[in-house]
């Protein structure tokens, strides 16, 4: 599109979102931090797979690496001892950030969300008659907790989504909060805190509601605090788990479970390893755990890493997590408009879009699939390509989450029952993919970030709108 079409749609879109005006501080963070985008024309729009680092952020961990002396913290000389000061002052900030208090809450460093999901689930004490709850929506790392529990005897219980929107059957979750009789056992819930499929959030409410039930609460926040404040001293889940390459692009490898102490006690790991135990013997066949959050960081944690995170964090709050949450709300409500309102000249929809068409209670994650004249989707991996081309990069597929990509492409239990029956030895996707009647094997996915603005959503729009016809 022509410049002063741009200029025209920027008008139109400051018209109808005027809060977008307030955001103009990440104008200039763009363009100091995040210059490499528009010098070399990228359109980034993976935010929910992985945030974009700032330049300032990668320069001022170099400087530290470059002027510091760090050892491996298992020891006491004077490198190690900078390397355990560095990150102590960072589990101290990362309570700080969440507003979490540390007589309450421990951080437990791990390598990723997903790692600190499988501590939870590998641990948690499940006994025959307990309970794991969890939605449609939730990320397969989540999801692979039911393994866990079955083995031991529990039983997995699902929580719907429901089609358009994808939102919880909050009817059928309260009767199962509230309908367990084994109030004296271990029952867990887990949700995301933000569907990374559907971009809905999820109501934090819920927490207090499942711990009236006497149920322990696992919070899969990795999709929401990039763009969402969680406040640890109004919300109390049991287990937090978060990546923070999503929240700040760097570094990658280093997550954390913010975790309840109270909450933490109650797990019993399945093994032990260099660094979690106070004492091990060979000969006398025993072992201690270390207390609090050694005890289930394996081995030498990123200690060089781990640092940095406290860095990121100090740039989210100069900006402000509310001023990104605005933007990014803004943004997404003129893509949802936009895309929603676009059509072939037959008077069919381009974009199917999976989820809430508007902004309120979603995040900036948004799912849909793109469909040619004669109604026939147009294959993700084709959408894929034609946007790389022109410097656009977005993600397709069902991103790790097969519950919500199952409701929205409109797979049935009884369909999915019949191919894992029928199937004969191991299964590939593409396997699966042959034997259900699905218009579509994945979406398409767009997610905004810190570094989105305008020009991003322009760019995306325009694409969008060559494939009318």
């Amino acid at each position: 599109m022509a410049r002063v079409s741009a200029e025209s749609e920027f008008d139109r879109f400051t018209e109808t979102h005027p809060a977008y005006a307030e955001t103009s501080r990440l104008d200039d963070f763009r363009r100091d931090e995040f210059g490499r985008l528009d010098a070399t024309g990228q359109v980034y729009l993976d935010y929910t797979g992985g945030s974009l680092y700032a330049a300032s952020h990668v320069t001022r961990h170099l400087s530290q690496l470059a002027e510091g002396v760090f050892g491996n913290p298992h020891s006491l000389n004077p490198p190690s001892r900078r390397s355990t000061a560095l990150v102590e002052s960072c589990r101290k900030r990362i309570l700080r950030f969440f507003k979490a208090s540390p007589k309450d809450y421990v951080v437990v460093f791990t390598a990723n969300a997903s790692h600190a999901l499988k501590l939870v689930g590998e641990s948690y004490p499940f006994r025959p008659d307990d309970r794991f709850l969890l939605t449609f929506d939730n990320h397969n790392s989540v999801n692979g907790i039911r393994e866990f529990d079955r083995v031991r005897g529990a039983q997995t219980l699902y929580v719907p989504v429901l089609p358009p929107d994808l939102r919880a059957d909050e009817s059928v979750l309260l009767a199962r909060l509230e309908a367990h009789e084994n109030t004296s056992g271990h029952n867990l819930f887990a949700y995301p805190a933000q569907s990374n499929f559907s971009g809905v959030r999820h109501p934090l409410q819920w927490i207090d509601v499942a711990h009236e039930g006497h149920w322990d609460v696992l919070l899969d926040a990795a999709a929401f605090v990039p763009t969402n404040r969680l406040d640890l001293s109004r919300w109390s889940p049991d287990f937090v788990a978060m990546s923070f390459y999503k929240m700040f692009g760097y570094p990658t490898g280093v997550g954390a479970l913010v975790a309840r102490r109270s909450a933490l006690d109650k797990l019993h790991r399945p093994w032990f390893a260099g660094g979690t135990v106070s004492v091990a013997s060979v000969q006398g066949d025993r072992h201690h755990f270390a207390a609090g959050a050694p005890a289930f960081e394996d081995g030498t944690i990123d200690y060089l890493n781990i640092p940095a995170v406290e860095m990121g964090l100090d740039l989210i709050d100069q900006l402000g997590v509310d001023l990104i949450q605005t933007r990014v709300a803004c943004l997404t409500a003129w893509l949802l408009e936009e895309l929603s309102g676009l059509r072939h000249t037959t008077g069919r929809r381009l974009a199917r879009i999976y989820g809430p068409l508007s902004s309120k209670d979603r995040g900036g994650t948004v799912a849909f699939n793109f469909y040619d004249a004669s109604g026939a989707v147009i294959s993700h991996d084709q959408i894929e390509q034609l946007a790389a081309d022109q410097g656009i990069a977005l993600r397709t597929g069902c991103f790790c989450n097969p519950g919500a990509g199952e409701v929205a492409l409109g797979v049935s239990q009884n369909e999915l029952t019949r191919c894992f029956r029928e199937s004969q030895g191991r299964m590939e996707r593409e396997d699966l993919m042959r034997c259900i009647d699905a218009e579509s094997t994945g979406a398409v996915r767009v997610s905004l970030g810190w570094a989105s603005n305008f020009g991003d959503m322009h760019r995306f729009l325009a694409f969008a709108g060559a494939l009318v016809s």
